[in-house]
């Protein structure tokens, strides 16, 4: 079985996940696991799929035939991982504050110090409710190894502090 992620990006109308879905159906692979959005009037996403060995080279034809219809789509087939993996604990960060410049970047270099992966990340800027201005909200699954915990979590409160916004980590 291959297993490959998509990436898409085009113009947002209807149909476009029906556009998407077709060649992998008719080729009898399967959908597995995906994040699409509407952001600033483009449809983007990621996708996680599978089809049989045999199959693959026909559906990447057939999704790539998509840029014809205004979708630029980029196929990376993932071969299993070889080797085993670490220990891990995973985490969830919840931050919530003004919005301004770099907040991704510093968080982000925070973690990499840790040596803290990010499985998920979703992000948005919104219009704060009493006080004018815009909020920015993160919501991140992490994991890092267990050792990490107590030095990761002490860095992302310092920086939270820095930053004055809300930031939350709880264990799984």
């Amino acid at each position: 079985m291959a297993t490959f992620v998509l990436t898409v990006i085009g113009d947002d109308r209807a149909g476009v996940v029906s556009a998407l879905s077709e060649p992998i159906t008719a080729s009898g692979g399967n959908w597995e696991r995906s994040q699409l959005a509407r952001l600033a009037g483009k449809f983007a996403g990621i996708v996680e799929a599978s089809v049989a060995d045999e199959r693959y080279d026909a559906l990447v034809a057939a999704l790539s035939a998509l840029e014809s219809a205004g979708l630029h789509v980029t196929i990376e087939r993932s071969d299993p991982p070889e080797v085993e993996p670490t220990e891990v604990q995973g985490f969830l960060l919840e931050l919530l504050g003004n919005d301004r410049p770099g907040i991704v970047a510093e968080v982000s270099a925070v973690l990499t110090a840790h040596d803290v992966s990010i499985e998920e990340l979703v992000t948005e800027v919104r219009d704060a409710p009493m006080a004018g201005g815009t909020l920015f909200e993160a919501r991140a699954i992490l994991v890092a190894p267990p050792s990490r915990t107590e030095s990761v979590r002490a860095a992302l409160e310092a920086l939270a502090d820095e930053l004055m916004v809300d930031l939350t980590l709880t264990g799984s």
